[in-house]
């Protein structure tokens, strides 16, 4: 069987992702959405890592041979414990394409086998990004064409949620 991951932070999970995991579930007979924590990032999460594999759940019902799964650490040793071979990024521009060769080369150099596998984004979210999307919501744009229904409730809902604690604070 054919396994792979898509690991990401999906915070939120967009139409791009979307359009990558339902690419790479046409390719690999199983595809794990890995949600991972990315301490390296500076970036304030809006959602729970819960929250996040429970959005993505419901976006990727469509897919019946996609899953969700959580991991902290490294994706390597994730693959390892779910015996998964393959890894799947999108790449959105060259500058993509710079760091995921540095990533997929450190993968296959702590777990030999372990491949990559870059997937070119559809051309209608080249631009697409989980922060441009936050950012973008945050001051009031309309990111509707550009998350699930279920996704953009969530995002406004918690948005306000912020907004109200923020000026009660």
């Amino acid at each position: 069987m054919r396994r792979a991951v898509c690991p990401g932070s999906f915070d939120p999970v967009t139409n791009g992702h979307l359009d990558i995991i339902g690419r790479a579930s046409m390719l690999f007979d199983e595809v794990v959405v890995g949600v991972g924590v990315n301490k390296s990032k500076s970036q304030v999460r809006l959602f729970t890592a819960d929250e996040r594999m429970d959005m993505l759940r419901e976006v990727c019902a469509d897919f019946p041979n996609v899953s969700v799964a959580g991991f902290e650490g490294l994706l390597t040793s994730f693959c390892q414990a779910n015996d998964i071979h393959s890894i799947v990024k999108g790449l959105r521009a060259v500058s993509d394409f710079d760091y995921e060769l540095q990533m997929a080369q450190m993968n296959s150099s702590l777990v030999p086998g372990l491949e990559t596998v870059f997937v070119p984004t559809s051309p209608e979210y080249s631009f697409l990004a989980s922060s441009l999307v936050k950012e973008v919501a945050m001051f009031g744009g309309d990111v509707s064409a550009l998350v699930p229904p279920l996704v953009l409730d969530r995002l406004t809902a918690r948005l306000a949620e912020r907004a109200r604690e923020e000026g009660t604070s």
